[in-house]
Parts: C-alpha cells; sequence; structure tokens
C-alpha cells in the first residue's frame, strides 16, 4: 500500500513506517500532522485509485519526529574587472516526518 502526497509544492511517494524530508511544516517533534492532498493511492493487490470523489476520502496521517535545517549551501558572486565579490550561504529549514498509517475511507 502507498500513496503519492503533495506538500510544499513537492510530491512525494509514501508508505506506512517511511520518513522523509518535507518542506518546513508548523508544530513540534512528537506532534501529529495530517497531509490531505493525496494524489494517487494504490492498495495491497495492486488496485490504483486517481478519481478525486474517492481520493477525497484518503487521509496519510504522520507524525513529527524533528525540526531542522539542511547543510549550507554557498552562494558565491564574482565580478573579474569590476572587483565585485559577493559571499552568502543558506540553510533551507526542513521537518522529518514518519507516516503512521494511510486511513482509506468507506469508499475506498
Amino acid at each position: 500500500m502507498f500513496a503519492i502526497i503533495q506538500t510544499g509544492g513537492k510530491q512525494y511517494q509514501v508508505t506506512p513506517g517511511a520518513r522523509l524530508k518535507v518542506e518546513k511544516l508548523a508544530g513540534a517533534a512528537g506532534e501529529k500532522v495530517v497531509f490531505e492532498k493525496v494524489l494517487l493511492f494504490s492498495t495491497d493487490d495492486g488496485a490504483v485509485v486517481t478519481e478525486v470523489t474517492r481520493l477525497s476520502d484518503i487521509k496519510v496521517k504522520g507524525r513529527i519526529v524533528e525540526q531542522g535545517r539542511a547543510r549550507k549551501v554557498v552562494v558565491f558572486k564574482r565580478k573579474p574587472k569590476t572587483d565585485y565579490n559577493k559571499l552568502q550561504g543558506h540553510r533551507q529549514g526542513y521537518t522529518l516526518v514518519e507516516i503512521e498509517e494511510i486511513s482509506k475511507g468507506k469508499k475506498a
């Protein structure tokens, strides 16, 4: 059983027990999170659900494991003839989520 969810402008394939890093979500470690934007759902027997009316009943539930920041990305700009140098760094925030269950509604 797996589902494809959308969060933070990106799509992720999730299964129960999987851990994934997503764009920063509100909440502290240990809190529950529900992903309601499910784009595709596949059952254990291989049946695939893509109909919007049936996907609205499926919810992906998870737990926030940690809030963190990724490794630093260095941004260096240089224009040699004008003696222009600019050095910047950026660390993107992320949330590590553990998927607990994929709950199906009555219609799915």
